[in-house]
Formats: C-alpha cells, structure tokens, sequence
C-alpha cells in the first residue's frame, strides 16, 4: 500500500510541479507589479487546486489503467481488475484531496500577500498625495 501511495504523490506531483513552473514563470514576467503578480499567482493557483478537487471527484469512477499511477505499480498489482480498479481509484482520489488541501493553502496565501499589498498601496497613497 505505501508503495501505491508513493506512486500516486510522485505522478501528482510531477503535473504539479510543472504547473508551478508555469504559475511562477508567469509571476516571474509580471514582477514589475508586484500585487497584480500574486493576485495572477493566486488565481492560476486556485485554479490549480479546482482542477485537483475536480481530479479527486472522478479519480474513483475513472479507469485507472489510463492513469500514470497504472504504469508505474498497477501491472505489479496481482489483484482482480475490479478491485484494483477500486484501490488506484481510492488512493488517487485521496492523494488529490491532499494535493488540492496543499494548493489551497498557496492560493490563500498569494491572496493575502496580494490583499496586504493593495491595502499598503492604497494607505500609502491616501496619506502620502502626490
């Protein structure tokens, strides 16, 4: 079983991390405005963490044997098809809860990075008049 769950946090993972290169590129080119980089940073990362939930929601009905996860342990798996089915399709839906639980937590924090930004600009510009 832990073997199972290793293979589901590494394939996860992996699309997660390429979808963080993208989210920090993207921030990366908007970093001459810093509260419209994290509020973009923040978005693309709730969207992120939509796709997991969503991810999660069909991992259980969706045939496994087209997932990475399948490729990796799946054929090592002596168990009856139905049931392996029902295995992979638990534990990928469990480990995208988990994936979209640690997104959630990015995109809440690029929101009130963003939030206390706007707000210092905003301050600051109201008590400093040009």
């Amino acid at each position: 079983m832990e073997q199972i769950i290793a293979g589901a946090d590494q394939t996860i993972r992996r699309a997660c991390g390429f979808a963080g290169v993208a989210v920090g590129a993207t921030m990366l080119s908007l970093s001459f405005d810093l509260v419209l980089a994290l509020r973009v940073g923040a978005v693309m990362t709730t969207a992120i963490c939509a796709t997991l939930f969503v991810k999660a929601r069909r991992a259980p009905g969706a045939d496994v044997r087209r997932t990475e996860l399948y490729s990796v342990v799946g054929r090592s798996l002596t168990l009856p098809k139905d049931r392996t089915q029902r295995l992979l399709g638990e534990v990928l839906a469990d480990r995208y809860l988990w994936h979209a639980d640690a997104a959630a937590v990015a995109a809440i924090a690029l929101w009130a990075g963003a939030l206390v930004l706007w707000l210092i600009r905003l301050l600051r510009a109201a008590l400093l008049p040009v």
